[in-house]
């Protein structure tokens, strides 16, 4: 069998250090889009939801825009809104809705063995015994589907936020980089094409190759110096990767994309360079970035 991964384990260091970039919400502003536009009406559509649709909305869009959820895996998001905030929501519980609880479904996703993916769902479709569990999986492909379908036919021609290119320009020559990203590999490569910047990196590492933190490590190990390799993202899922791998990490703060962008240009990957970025100045950073994503929804304060 293919090890999807490969292109990380081989990756060969060219350079004294090394950077990861998130693409959605990081790279760009394709996020809102896609929770509003595919994620939503999908997730409304395939588990039942249209009594309490406008409660599954903002659901939806709190988990994966504006919490310390914000750009998960797209199965613990799902997991999330269905188990933990819908049957919280004040809409639900008014109008005595019972939230669908796919327990088999949940358990995969909770399986630290599973692969959160397509390929990972119809491997464990393949594999499963029980009925039941088999139509929660399958309910669970056939949402994950038609939510890719609907990126494809919707979320076209969304350039990357101001300042990105100019660091991707400033960043080849001194800095190995690669894409790290929870989103399927097919539509991170169309996009990173479609606007000529897959030039600047060497690998575009989607949910296919594992997680954040394995694409980090597969690529990083043993071959970068300490406070080498750099972490880019704008959800906290980027923030710990980077951490599991004793990386440091730059925000990208979600609503301040483009001053995010330009501070790196301008100052964070010259102090990332000289040895100067470790400590306080990290620390700070970070600190804003927290301080924008809440743990709960206004509706539960």
């Amino acid at each position: 069998m293919t090890d999807a991964a490969a292109p990380l384990k081989k990756f060969k260091a060219t350079k004294g250090f090394f950077i990861g970039i998130d693409s959605d919400g990081c790279v760009f502003d394709t996020m809102g889009i896609k929770q509003r536009e595919c994620f939503c009406p999908w997730t409304v559509a395939c588990f039942g939801l249209q009594p309490v649709a406008e409660a599954a909305r903002e659901c939806r869009v709190f988990a994966d825009l504006f919490s310390k959820t914000r750009g998960a895996n797209r199965h613990k998001t799902l997991k999330r809104i269905l188990s933990e905030l819908l049957p919280n929501h004040p809409m639900v519980m008014q109008r005595g809705f019972k939230a669908p609880q796919p327990t088999y479904y949940f358990e995969w996703v909770d399986d630290p063995k599973s692969v959160l993916s397509n390929d990972g769902l119809k491997k464990a479709i393949a594999e499963a015994k029980n009925p039941q569990a088999k139509r929660e999986l399958e309910q669970a492909l056939d949402w994950s589907l038609k939510v890719n379908q609907a990126v494809r036919a919707i979320v076209k021609g969304i350039p990357p936020f101001p300042y990105v290119r100019e660091c991707l320009e400033k960043i080849k020559p001194k800095a190995d980089v690669i894409v790290v990203s929870a989103t399927p590999g097919e539509a991170l490569s169309r996009e990173w094409k479609e606007h000529d910047i897959a030039k600047y990196v060497e690998v575009i590492a989607g949910q296919e190759m594992g997680t954040k933190a394995q694409h980090l490590e597969y690529a990083t190990k043993d071959r970068y110096e300490k406070d080498h390799v750099l972490m880019v993202g704008d959800a906290l899922g980027d923030l710990n990767a980077a951490r599991k791998n004793n990386a440091l990490f730059f925000p990208v703060i979600p609503g301040r994309e483009t001053e995010s962008w330009k501070r790196f240009c301008d100052e964070a990957f010259d102090r990332f360079i000289k040895g100067k970025y470790a400590g306080q100045y990290e620390k700070k950073l970070i600190a804003e970035f927290d301080a924008c994503l809440p743990e709960k929804p206004d509706w539960e304060k």
